[in-house]
């Protein structure tokens, strides 16, 4: 079959076979009528068999192709008893694959019982029967060696004669009535003798051969073509025909038929599928699928799904209807299901690759100011259409393959992720209108509680409130762009508002955690500077009781301040009780004898909005009256140290003593005015000293200090007094005068002190400047002072 290229054939083909006597020239019959090769008998040698078994070939120049069996002559000696067994088998083996079977027989024969083939006839006839559903075959009795007697004589005598042996054969229930020509159509040639009218014979032959040429179009010499088996199955058929034949078995043409196409579909169907699966190009599409999106996949893999499809149905095409479609469908299934992950594949890179641009154009968009809920809608929008005409061009044609859950998943990715960058942007947003409310709050808030006064709350609250609307507005417009329902809108201003309450009450938590600190501060700027925030010097005058209670009461007013949370416009008795019960003592143990602050709460505040409970308020106040007492006692020392320093006179009896006991020396120096001299002279040697040594100023320190501080200048100032009066002497005994004024004026002393506090002395006479302005001894005190 492979040699004569059967299989390209189709059902485009013949089979014709012979049957007759041993030794009647079937293959010298076939040899002229079909220009084939089979081996003749050698008339020289004697009668014997020359074709044994069953011998095949193609007829040369025949259309369409034709195969011809020369079948085993029957009735000969050489089979003896095993002739009937092997007649029956290849006469059925005829019947089945046969389209037009040649019954080879003498002319002179008909008439004859068994010289006419009879039995030959019933063989073909019974085994017919056994064929649950045959095929019609065209039987045509070829008479050899025609003698005188007209054909149109000899035929009605053939007729007849088959007819009776098809009416003895017995026959199943089914066929028991059933007409020859049901079966079989019956021709009737004749032909001259090839040995002595061999001429005649050859054109007879060549006449006879013109009717096999298109013997399958319709009305052609070949029968019934409804169990034709495709020319690709014909091996395959003829053996298992043959088998079935062989173990005596009933032959079913149709089931035959089924089961013939059922082995050839699925070996073609098979050979596809390998073929398919070693294809280059879908390799090389399967590979790149597998790695990134491939454009154009779903055409691409269509069209070699569809070549290998198409290669099946040419081959398969003239098998079983039935067969060959559930055949392909599964061939179909196979190759759907090899490529099946490669198209899976290819969808998840669609599916990842829309999904990264999309959030690269979602990103790209918020960037470029336009509104979230907008950016988003029409994002996913415009990339689920992407991603649908992506499934679109990757979808092959011979699947119905479903991509809905695909994108499904990338919906439920886009939505995920905008879900996701809208949390954070409102997050972001949040965050900014915080911190701006943070920035605007809490150090405002900080100052004025560091203020604290009867406007401190009010002010907060004025600001708190002015801050909050300005924050609201511009997180209001920032969320338009979400597009947000009404009350998660109203959600997000509401936990700003209480953000911005929550700033107000932690800055004020914190400063009660630092209001001990405070009083202090506080404290000690009332009372160590006066009105015009200049240090207080203790002269003396200050009232420094009336000063203390001052202090305490501001401080006071900054612990009433911070004990408590005041957002709302809500009085409280605060303040009037840490007065009655920190200040106004007295008056508060007439009136009760009850403890105000022995509780943990305030009256009218409630605990959430309690910064500094009662108890923990007369805590604070013993603490800083304990803290600030040394301050009071050291201003009350200083005071009474500067009226002991700002007192030179002695006391009045020491005085009268002085006028009682030095009147004798009084009038030694009214009778001796010299004496007054040298006093004044002394007195300013003294007023020198004083100035220059300070010793106001060193004493103001104390008594000791001041002693001990003299005393290490005391000497060099003498010493640099001295070495002053003498440069002068010299200079006014060589003639000398300072320049400016002539006069010598009084002497003025100056001194200073260095780094390790030692006094360096000069005297100097008259100090001019460059434009003549003279500064005496008392301008330079009053500098020093």
């Amino acid at each position: 079959m492979k040699e004569v290229k059967l299989a390209e054939c189709g059902l485009s083909y013949a089979v014709v076979s012979i049957m007759g006597p041993q030794s009647s020239g079937k293959s010298t019959l076939l040899n002229h009528l079909f220009h084939t090769n089979f081996r003749e008998m050698d008339a020289y040698k004697g009668r014997s068999q020359t074709t044994k078994g069953i011998w095949m070939a193609r007829c040369a120049g025949i259309e369409p192709c034709t195969i011809v069996m020369d079948l085993e002559g029957t009735d000969g000696r050489e089979r003896g008893e095993d002739d009937t067994a092997f007649e029956k088998q290849s006469a059925l083996f005829a019947l089945a694959v046969s389209d037009i079977m040649l019954i080879n027989m003498w002319c002179h024969d008909i008439g004859r019982e068994q010289a006419a083939n009879k039995p030959l006839l019933k063989t073909v006839f019974q085994v017919m029967m056994r064929l649950f559903s045959p095929r019609k075959t065209t039987l045509m009795f070829v008479i050899r060696d025609k003698t005188r007697t007209p054909l149109e004589n000899l035929e009605p005598v053939l007729r007849e004669d088959i007819q009776k042996i098809w009416d003895s054969v017995p026959k199943p229930q089914a066929h028991k009535d059933t007409p020859l020509s049901e079966f079989f159509n019956v021709e009737v040639v004749a032909l001259s003798s090839f040995e002595e009218k061999e001429e005649q014979f050859k054109e007879q032959v060549a006449s006879l051969r013109q009717r096999f040429f298109h013997s399958i179009a319709p009305g052609g010499l070949a029968g019934d073509r409804r169990a034709v088996v495709p020319a690709s199955g014909f091996s395959f058929s003829s053996q298992e025909i043959w088998r079935v034949i062989k173990e005596n078995k009933d032959l079913d043409l149709p089931a035959h038929k089924v089961m013939v196409a059922t082995v050839r579909c699925e070996e073609i169907a098979n050979e596809k599928y390998v073929a398919f699966s070693e294809n280059e190009e879908w390799c090389q599409l399967e590979e790149a699928a597998n790695s990134h999106s491939v454009r154009g996949f779903g055409r691409k893999l269509s069209s070699i799904l569809d070549a290998c499809l198409s290669d099946y149905d040419a081959e398969a095409t003239f098998f079983d209807e039935g067969v060959r479609s559930s055949k392909r469908k599964q061939l179909e299934e196979k190759l759907l299901q090899l490529v099946q992950p490669a198209y899976q594949s290819m969808l998840g890179h669609i599916r990842s690759d829309t999904f990264e641009r999309f959030k690269e154009a979602f990103e790209k968009a918020l960037k470029g100011g336009k509104g979230f809920a907008l950016a988003a809608r029409e994002c996913a929008e415009s990339f689920m259409s992407h991603f649908d005409e992506e499934c679109t061009d990757a979808i092959i044609e011979q699947a119905k393959w479903d991509s809905s859950r695909v994108r499904d998943k990338l919906r439920r990715d886009v939505d995920a992720h905008i879900a996701e960058v809208r949390t954070a942007k409102l997050a972001e947003v949040t965050t900014l209108y915080e911190t701006k409310l943070n920035e605007a709050l809490a150090g405002p808030v900080e100052a004025l509680l560091d203020g604290a006064g009867d406007d401190t709350w009010p002010a907060i609250r004025k600001l708190l409130q002015r801050e909050t609307d300005t924050a609201v507005s511009g997180f209001t417009a920032a969320l338009s762009g979400f597009e947000m329902d009404e009350e998660s809108r109203d959600n997000m201003v509401f936990r700003l508002k209480d953000y911005a309450r929550g700033v107000v009450e932690a800055k004020a938590k914190e400063e009660a955690g630092r209001v001990l600190i405070r009083m202090k501060d506080r404290f000690s700027t009332l009372f160590s500077h006066d009105q015009d925030s200049m240090p207080r010097i203790w002269t003396g005058k200050e009232d420094i009781r009336a000063i203390t209670k001052t202090a305490r009461s501001a401080s006071l007013k900054l612990l009433s301040v911070m004990a408590a949370v005041r957002l709302e416009d809500e009085g409280d008795s605060i303040d009037k009780t840490l007065v009655l019960a920190l200040v106004d003592t007295s008056s508060s143990k007439s009136i009760s004898s009850v403890d105000p602050l022995a509780s943990s709460t305030w009256d009218e505040v409630p605990p959430s909005k309690t910064l500094i409970t009662p108890v923990h308020c007369k805590s604070l106040w013993r603490q800083f009256k304990t803290e600030t007492e040394y301050v009071v006692s050291q201003a009350i020392a200083a005071q009474e140290a500067s009226k002991r320093n700002n007192n030179w006179l002695p006391p009045p009896w020491a005085i009268a003593a002085m006028v009682i006991l030095g009147f004798n020396e009084f009038m030694t120096l009214l009778r001796n005015p010299l004496y007054l001299g040298f006093i004044f002279v002394a007195y300013l040697l003294f007023k020198a000293l004083w100035v220059q040594l300070d010793i106001s100023g060193e004493f103001r320190n104390g008594v000791l200090p001041g002693f001990l501080s003299l005393s290490t200048k005391f000497l060099p100032t003498i010493m640099n007094l001295l070495k002053r009066l003498a440069d002068e002497g010299q200079g006014t005994a060589s003639g000398q005068q300072p320049q400016g004024n002539p006069a010598l004026a009084a002497k003025s002393f100056r001194g200073s002190t260095n780094d390790n506090g030692e006094v360096s002395t000069s005297t100097t006479s008259e100090v001019t400047s460059e434009n003549g302005t003279e500064y005496s001894s008392s301008s330079l005190h009053d500098k020093t002072q």
